[in-house]
């Protein structure tokens, strides 16, 4: 009888295999976390350099310099976030031996990608139109949705990380010129909490 029940289980795990992403590693959530906080501080240095008062929520229009600046730690906020991410999964993928690029990776890439790109192109516009308040909360709305998204093909607490950014980016929307304070605890925060219990929980 065990090893009938040995067989049922080798074989769910091949499925869950073939059909979940399962190699996404907790230390990309820390690494994206920390890379996070970095960039939520050096914006506000940036800002407090320039003399310019995020917290009063009111429209404002930055120097073509102050942009520049911001949009430097934006990228490469962004580019060390996906290194950090990209690293710690491929290196989790070799230790449990699974292939990194398989069905279901392309499936959760192409559930996340969709609203990531339209909610990069959409936070484009509103910075060309000097609503730099909304940014924060958008980002993390569509981000939000693409976790939501991309949950039925990786580990389900993805699901959960996402309904917190959306609820986050509703908040930052709300209570505006606090957006990048929200930023900071869902792209920062948020994901080092969830990096560290999925690492414990999946090691």
């Amino acid at each position: 009888m065990n090893k009938y029940e040995n067989d049922l289980t080798h074989i769910r795990q091949m499925m869950e295999r073939s059909s979940t992403f399962i190699s996404l590693s907790g230390l990309s959530g820390v690494g994206a976390g920390l890379v996070a906080l970095v960039g939520c501080a050096l914006t506000f240095y940036i800002l407090a350099q320039h003399q310019i008062d995020y917290f009063d929520g009111k429209p404002n229009y930055y120097s073509y310099q102050v942009i520049i600046q911001l949009g430097i730690v934006a990228i490469s906020t962004l580019l060390l976030a996906i290194g950090s991410g990209i690293y710690f999964t491929v290196k989790k993928s070799k230790k449990l031996g699974h292939p990194l690029w398989s069905a279901a990776t392309k499936n959760t890439v192409k559930s996340a990608g969709i609203p990531l790109v339209t909610g990069g192109l959409f936070c484009i516009i509103i910075t060309w139109h000097h609503l730099f308040y909304l940014v924060a909360p958008c980002m993390l709305i569509f981000y939000g949705l693409a976790l939501v998204s991309a949950s039925k093909y990786t580990q389900s607490d993805i699901y959960w990380l996402g309904l917190c950014q959306l609820v986050l980016g509703v908040l930052a929307a709300v209570f505006v010129g606090y957006g990048l304070v929200f930023w900071g605890i869902g792209f920062g925060i948020l994901h080092i909490v969830y990096g560290i219990m999925m690492y414990h929980k999946y090691k």
